[in-house]
């Protein structure tokens, strides 16, 4: 059977663990530094905690180190790796090539969705040079991942949930050129979240202040079957900066999802045990911006949230009529005292406020500013749902069975997981029958099968005795205790980790002459492609280059589309002229239509000074 992977993202070590607990077969987390999301860095120490709670499940956990490096931080990169090795990591994300000339510990490597991992060429390269995974990027559709599985045998993970990047990963510098952050070094400001307008070449306002470049959220968990059979082997979720209650809900539903494909065909999960929690799982009721498959199944023109960057949540119903203090609502979805809803009032601003009472229909909230009848009602915070998630007690376990043998002398006890691994423990023993036998083989199950406090369950012991005998309890706690132990000894024992020596060669990367889009920060950088035959390479931007008049941001989402405006979505329509974007602050995003390929460049200019 097929492996398959469900990857969590781990903000802390307390949150990868309640992915784990939940069914993630991997977690990823931040390194200490050099992380795409600055703010989410951890110590060396939490890493190797969380490593090893995740070994117990043979789970595994994946580092990122995934910001362009320049040439005095390599050393420190470099040194920071062979400590992540130490402490148990599974695997590398990188996107520096630099990294690739450096001499790292045999760490598999992956591909991070910022190198660009959207063509067979590109990620056949990446094969050939020594990863062992590529990300793909968002974008692709479901054609153009069987297309790089024909070609390819690294395996494959793409993203399944959560916040999308409007510019392909590592082709976004637009935070950079606005204020100096780069996204490419783990401090992107979010330029695509804020307001637009968007003007015609006469400077006419077409729209005004609206989140033009603001994506809904990625949900593909209807679109698992697909992805499979198209050769993805791991599940990602996005996140890591999100908190613990977003983590263990979206993980428990996609873990349902996954479970249920596997109960009918030839895949199984990547690790051991089974989740047992006590909720239903809803992606809809934590942070989301309304949900989009993106690209998958090809271009659609429900991609973006050009209203809000903000999480609505899910949608409840029309306001019919309102009071001074209440309002009557179009729904089938009960709502609840302390739920959070929100609105667009009639400027398009979202508006929020709390429920304080609901009475047949009729809803009171604590303010009633910016609700008009006909406005849809979001409910952005379920009381009663967050409240139960606070609550529950999410565990894994790993099916275990028990066997109980009397052997001249001694007591032996059997384990044998769900994995098969089997161990057999002793302890001296002089039979005494038993007075009362079925009070006696009651007490024998009843502390074998204390397995609180350990990763294992089961629901039964089987007793092989001659007959049934008094076993004092003192026995058999010390037998079931050493039996625990050495089963979890053989299964870190048996547990495999991947290892990969890369040899570096002199394979042909294609392109001649790289431009700064290709990310080159570092001198490791420039001579491993070099090395791979590249002649000429301009710096990255982060270098210091000025940024007005450059290319910030190459997209498959297209503004014209998503607008209706579109020749090739309405032939009959005007083809409208230069299309440029401005900011609240004065800058201006000229942006260019590449039709034959479906794409959007948008470019800076900076302000008038």
């Amino acid at each position: 059977m097929k492996d398959i992977e469900l990857l969590s993202p781990a903000r802390d070590l307390e949150t990868g663990v309640a992915a784990i607990n939940c069914g993630a077969d991997a977690v990823y987390i931040g390194a200490p530094q050099f992380g795409a999301r600055e703010a989410a860095g951890n110590t060396l120490q939490d890493i190797e905690s969380l490593a090893a709670y995740a070994h117990r499940f043979w789970a595994r956990v994946y580092v990122t180190v995934n910001t362009l490096l320049f040439d005095d931080e390599l050393p420190r990169a470099e040194k920071m790796i062979s400590e992540l090795y130490q402490c148990g990591a599974d695997a590398l994300i990188i996107q520096d090539a630099g990294l690739l000339e450096c001499s790292l510990p045999p760490l598999p490597l992956f591909a991070s969705t910022q190198m660009h991992n959207h063509t067979p060429e590109r990620i056949r390269f990446l094969e050939q040079v020594g990863f062992q995974r590529a990300i793909l990027a968002r974008e692709l559709n479901l054609d153009e991942i069987k297309a790089i599985k024909a070609q390819t045998r690294i395996e494959l993970e793409t993203f399944v949930h959560g916040a999308l990047c409007v510019s392909y990963s590592g082709q976004c510098y637009a935070s950079f050129a606005i204020g100096g952050r780069s996204g490419n070094r783990g401090q992107c400001a979010q330029p695509c979240r804020r307001q637009y307008s968007l003007l015609d070449e006469q400077g006419q306002v077409l729209q005004k202040n609206r989140h033009l470049l603001s994506l809904k959220d990625l949900n593909l968990g209807d679109q698992l079957e697909d992805l499979l059979e198209a050769g993805i082997t791991s599940f990602k979720i996005e996140g890591r900066l999100k908190d613990k209650s977003y983590v263990i809900n979206v993980v428990s539903a996609y873990r349902r999802k996954l479970d249920q494909i596997f109960s009918r065909g030839s895949f199984r999960a990547a690790s051991s045990g089974h989740s047992q929690a006590d909720f239903d799982p809803d992606p809809v009721k934590t942070f989301n911006r309304g949900f989009t498959t993106y690209f998958l199944n090809g271009r659609s023109p429900e991609m973006a949230s050009l209203d809000t960057p903000k999480s609505i949540g899910e949608p409840i119903g029309t306001v019919l009529s309102v009071q001074k203090t209440s309002f009557n609502l179009s729904t089938s979805i009960p709502l609840h005292n302390g739920d959070g809803i929100c609105f667009l009032d009639r400027q398009g601003e979202l508006c929020g406020t709390v429920i304080n009472q609901v009475n047949a229909g009729q809803v009171f909230p604590q303010k009633m500013d910016g609700i008009f009848p006909g406005s849809m009602i979001y409910r952005n915070y379920d009381h009663d749902f967050i409240s139960v998630l606070n609550k529950t007690a999410v565990e894994r376990k790993i099916d275990l069975s028990l066997k109980l043998e009397y052997i001249p002398g001694s007591l032996a006890l059997s384990l044998t997981d769900e994995d098969g691994n089997s161990i057999r423990e002793t302890v001296p023993f002089s039979p005494q029958p038993a007075r009362n036998a079925l009070q006696a083989r009651d007490n024998i199950r009843k502390q074998l099968l204390k397995l609180g406090g350990t990763p294992f369950s089961s629901e039964g012991v089987e007793i092989l005795l001659p007959e049934t005998y008094f076993i004092p309890l003192s026995t058999l706690n010390l037998l079931r205790r050493n039996a625990i132990e050495a089963l979890l000894l053989e299964r870190q024992n048996r547990r495999v980790r991947l290892e990969k020596v890369r040899l570096p060669n002199d394979l042909a990367f294609g392109p001649a002459h790289l431009d700064f889009t290709a990310n080159v920060l570092n001198q490791k950088a420039a001579a491993f492609y070099h090395r791979h035959g590249v002649k000429t390479i301009a710096p990255a931007a982060e270098s210091g280059m000025p940024m007005d008049g450059e290319r910030i941001m190459t997209t498959r989402y297209c503004i014209k589309y998503q607008l209706g405006i579109c020749h090739r979505q309405k032939p009959a329509s005007p083809v409208p002229g230069m299309l440029t974007l401005v900011d609240e602050e004065g800058s201006q995003f000229p942006l260019k239509f590449d039709c034959a390929r479906c794409q959007m460049e948008v470019y800076f200019h900076s302000p008038p000074q």
